[in-house]
């Protein structure tokens, strides 16, 4: 099994059925040394704002999160649900554990 860190939509359970056809499974954790800007990412009907994690290196900053156990095909689902705007990385949360993360593609 993979380790996901959701933030902001992959949070969000109708869109996990509408990727994973499920609903996921998660425990709370956080991520220490980031924090959560905006990208705007030009949809159907205009700009729409969505969350993105930014490394600090501050160990002050903290982003709320959830971690799931996926699939390794669930994580390649959750990439091209992430599109082209966001690319996965690995972190350390604070409970030790390493997980997928998205990230702003520069």
């Amino acid at each position: 099994m993979e380790k996901l860190f959701a933030y902001g939509t992959l949070k969000d359970k109708n869109i996990q059925e509408n990727i994973f056809g499920r609903t996921l499974k998660g425990v709370p954790d956080r991520l220490i040394g980031y924090v959560i800007n905006y990208i705007e990412i030009e949809e159907e009907f205009g700009l729409e704002k969505y969350p993105i994690i930014v490394a600090t290196n501050n160990p002050e900053d903290i982003v709320n999160g959830v971690v799931y156990d996926i699939s390794e095909k669930d994580v390649y689902l959750a990439d091209t649900y992430e599109g082209l705007h966001y690319k996965r990385i690995e972190v350390t949360l604070e409970s030790l554990q390493t997980a997928w993360a998205y990230i702003v593609t520069n």
